[in-house]
């Protein structure tokens, strides 16, 4: 009978004690394994962006740092030009030529330059991935550089040399030379008559691979002199720490008798390998603490008499 007919309805109970708790773990691991592939992905790409972007700012940083060529070769150009005319302690095209040539062959380069000149900013320029100290006789120059170029390091020292006294400081040094004016020593703590021990102390600490000597004055009797810059270039290339072997020493101007003779006595005439217009190009090697020689023919520049003719052609 149609009455009969009788309808089974399932309860909703049957399917939560089924397998509902197995889908919803189910679900629950996939959630976490999808945010967990997702995390991963961001923060992959996130450090490869960032590693990208630290290389990129570095490469920057690096090929800003060098002066480039054709930079180095403009300054070098103009400073040139500019200094066409004689007289004023200028240097010429060709004495500005053979320094800038070993600093461009310096990476990194110490750079000790005696005297402020026509060409101070010049030599901070193309040496702008090394360090370039100035020293110079006058406070109140160097305090006026300093103004108008802080980032250009200098300092002032006061001599107590005169050009007047050249022998009888050559003597001194000949008689002192096992002692206070012996080639390798820290001068910090010399008392050397000719040695410059008044600069910061970390000045001589520096393996200095170019040093200038254009100052100080020393074109009349009572001028400073240049004895004492040319003796300290020497004590610091041979009592060098770190670095090149050798050091390149310029005197500018040497063609006259005190640049000549302390020139010939501390930086040797062995080790001249240029003499251009009026520069001198010395290539000093570092010594160990035993020696007490300035120069290979020590004998003959210690007992022979001062002599006031040029070697330069010899």
């Amino acid at each position: 009978m149609k009455g009969s007919t009788k309808l089974i309805v399932l309860h909703p109970s049957i399917h939560k004690h089924g397998g509902s708790p197995h889908r919803i773990w189910i679900l629950v691991f996939v959630s976490f394994f999808t945010f967990a592939v997702i995390f991963t992905l961001i923060t992959t790409r996130d450090s490869t962006t960032t590693a990208t972007i630290t290389t990129a700012t570095s490469s920057a940083a690096a090929s800003t740092s060098q002066l480039p060529k054709p930079v180095f070769d403009a300054l070098l150009h103009y400073a040139s030009t500019s200094n066409t005319t004689s007289g004023g302690g200028r240097m010429s095209s060709a004495e500005l030529n053979s320094i800038a040539a070993v600093l461009r062959r310096c990476p990194h380069c110490n750079f000790l330059v005696f005297g402020l000149t026509h060409e101070t900013l010049l030599w901070n320029s193309l040496n702008n991935r090394g360090r370039t100290v100035f020293v110079h006789e006058s406070a109140y120059m160097v305090a006026k550089l300093e103004e108008k170029n802080p980032e250009i390091e200098a300092y002032d020292v006061q001599f107590t040399t005169r050009v007047s006294d050249l022998y009888n400081l050559i003597d001194h040094a000949r008689e002192q030379l096992r002692n206070e004016c012996r080639p390798v020593q820290n001068l910090l703590f010399s008392d050397c008559k000719l040695g410059i021990n008044d600069l910061p102390n970390h000045i001589y600490e520096v393996g200095w691979d170019v040093i200038l000597v254009d100052g100080p004055r020393g074109y009349f009797a009572a001028a400073p002199g240049r004895m004492a810059a040319i003796f300290t270039a020497a004590v610091l290339a041979r009592s060098k720490r770190g670095g090149a072997a050798k050091t390149h020493v310029f005197v500018h101007e040497f063609d006259r008798e005190v640049e000549r003779i302390c020139s010939d006595e501390f930086l040797c005439r062995e080790n001249l390998i240029e003499s251009v217009d009026l520069l001198g190009h010395f290539v000093v090697e570092k010594l160990d603490d035993n020696g007490f020689d300035f120069c290979s023919n020590s004998s003959s520049s210690s007992s022979s008499p001062l002599s006031t003719s040029s070697w330069v052609d010899d």
